[in-house]
């Protein structure tokens, strides 16, 4: 719950300009008021996407408030977000909801951005891959193999958002690499192997070259560092 709308367009237009590698995404999440501003500001730059922050469980009706996601894609949005930690702790959105709202993403061919990931006191008590494991079997292990390979997974210590605090390089290598292990085990290895999964947890410029050079980082998702542009593009420059 950034920027003014203007401000909003001035920084998807900035982000937009920068030079991305081949191979490489951008993937802009937007307040639902900037949406489709920055759908257009960014539409020349094939590297960048745009992605709702969040999205409704039903697909119409009265539901005052909630946005569906047939008006994502009535405004060329592609991605959204599913299980930020902010919406789990204060929406409570658990399990079903996250289930209802990965299979309406889905069947409206919007791409999920799963968020995953432990607080403070699971990782102190070294449980926090198993917590994780929990969060899968609860939501996206319900999926299909096809409808699986149709996701990004982010993962994102929550004791790590907005406190300044960062996973080492190494504790996010750990945690991405067990995912990847929980889904071939659940699928197969060749569907884990090509699952994108991102880190979140305070990247910025300082940090995200060591992170992102981790064999199992494929990404980031990249919260206060991203509304700086020249910023953001040095984090996008760091693969």
């Amino acid at each position: 719950m950034n920027t003014s709308y203007e401000e909003g367009l001035t920084l998807a237009k900035e982000i937009a300009k920068a030079e991305i590698s081949q191979g490489t995404e951008v993937i802009l999440a937007a307040p639902f008021t900037h949406l489709k501003g920055v759908v257009k500001k960014t539409r020349k730059n094939s590297a960048v996407h745009v992605a709702a922050q969040n999205l409704a469980t039903h697909a119409s009706g009265a539901y005052t408030g909630e946005v569906s996601a047939a008006m994502l894609n009535s405004i060329n949005v592609t991605h959204v977000l599913v299980g930020h930690s902010e919406r789990r702790m204060y929406y409570q959105e658990n399990a079903e909801i996250l289930n209802q709202k990965i299979e309406m993403a889905l069947s409206h061919g919007l791409t999920p951005i799963y968020c995953c990931g432990e607080p403070l006191e699971i990782r102190k008590a070294n449980d926090h891959i198993q917590y994780v494991s929990d969060q899968l079997n609860a939501t996206i292990f319900n999926l299909s193999e096809e409808d699986f390979s149709k996701l990004i997974i982010a993962y994102e210590p929550i004791w790590a958002i907005g406190t300044g605090e960062t996973a080492s390089p190494d504790q996010a290598q750990e945690m991405h690499a067990a995912i990847r292990q929980l889904i071939a085990d659940k699928y197969n290895s060749e569907l884990a192997d090509n699952i994108s999964i991102l880190y979140g947890g305070s990247v910025k410029p300082a940090n995200a070259k060591e992170i992102f050079a981790k064999a199992d980082v494929d990404g980031g998702l990249v919260g206060g560092a991203s509304l700086n542009a020249d910023g953001f593009k040095d984090i996008i420059n760091a693969f």
